[in-house]
């Protein structure tokens, strides 16, 4: 008995570190990168108080790192750069995929970081109304309370702001807070990352498909996409030119793309030693801290009614969570919860 133990001591002891180094990682590379998107979206750069207009650049920064970082993950454990699935396949990922990271940067533009935050807990509902289409799946009656007390609770948020509906207007020429755009664009967000999520479980469910591979071809086709779109769009030089002439904003990108990547190793490695269930645990506190570090950081005043929205938009995804039955995730879970993440295939 004794030596049992003995045994357990340790191995106790491991496990913690490896909690405390799994929950540092994802809280400190994701509420960085939640600061960082914001900042560099509605913050003015340079003596000309100049605003970063150019969501679709961030986004080709973006998959270009993750892209190099998988390429070189593939190629160090010697496996195959071949793709597993036809190229179009993981065209549509991607197609999808930047829709959703442009939406998301676009509606910073319109509406407070929190405001988008907790828009985004609404996330389950498009998942599910897209799982029943694409994956025919079936539901509880639990799951459907749950995603309609959550979007209660982002409603009260978004409709009940401090002060005016409509913030002050700025160099985009336009209102800032809370604006009819700013909504269609987090709507756009819900149903376009629903559907990015719901085809990556139908595609590693389809195909014997290692992470990295699919990571990989998707922020490929996503660099290509996001280059062509911003020479159609006559962006990429003026987006050049406005990182070369602010160097601070060239920083705050750089950083954006690092820590986006950083957050995909921690992420991988929580849902492989801890499960499914604590990885939605931390993300969950994890949107919490970012929504209150936004509100001291840029000075975002609450109104009592969105406290109220805040708690039963966080109070029903705890319950959710804590009132699961099945006590390890299912292949497909860990594949649903590494796609919902911020860092998207990569996302974010």
């Amino acid at each position: 008995m004794a030596e049992t133990t003995s045994l357990d001591g340790p191995r106790e002891h491991g496990k913690l570190w490896k909690g405390v180094f799994a929950v540092a990682g994802i809280m400190s590379t994701l509420v960085t990168y939640g600061v960082l998107q914001e900042k560099i979206m509605r913050v003015p750069y340079g003596d000309d108080h100049a605003f970063f207009k150019y969501s679709l650049f961030l986004v080709l920064c973006n998959r270009i790192t993750t892209s190099a970082i998988s390429a070189g993950a593939l190629i160090s454990s010697k496996k195959a750069l071949n793709p597993v699935a036809p190229i179009y396949k993981y065209g549509l990922v991607s197609v999808s995929n930047i829709l959703t990271t442009t939406c998301q940067y676009e509606a910073l533009k319109y509406v407070s970081f929190p405001v988008q935050t907790l828009a985004k807990c609404a996330k389950m509902i498009p998942v599910m109304v897209w799982g029943t289409i694409i994956m025919q799946k079936k539901y509880k009656g639990r799951d459907y309370l749950f995603a309609f007390l959550v979007t209660v609770g982002c409603s009260i948020f978004i409709l009940y702001p401090v002060g005016s509906d409509f913030g002050p207007t700025d160099a985009f020429g336009k209102a800032r807070e809370n604006t009819i755009w700013g909504v269609s664009l987090m709507i756009g967000y819900l149903g376009f990352d629903g559907f990015t999520s719901t085809f990556q479980d139908k595609l590693f469910k389809g195909y014997d498909m290692e992470i990295h591979n699919q990571i990989f071809y998707t922020t490929f086709c996503s660099c290509v996409l996001s280059l062509t779109g911003l020479i159609l769009q006559g962006q990429l030089i003026p987006a050049i030119q406005f990182v070369a002439s602010h160097n601070d904003c060239f920083f705050d990108i750089a950083l954006l793309s690092t820590v986006a990547t950083a957050s995909q190793f921690f992420i991988s490695y929580t849902i492989r030693t801890f499960g499914a269930l604590t990885f939605a645990t931390i993300m969950t506190t994890r949107q919490l801290v970012s929504i209150m570090l936004s509100c001291v950081w840029f000075k975002h005043p609450l109104s009592w009614e969105q406290g109220i929205g805040a708690v039963v938009v966080f109070g029903s995804l705890y319950a959710k969570m804590f009132l699961r039955t099945t006590p390890n995730p299912s292949p497909s879970e860990k594949v649903q919860s590494r796609a919902s993440s911020p860092v998207k295939g990569i996302p974010l």
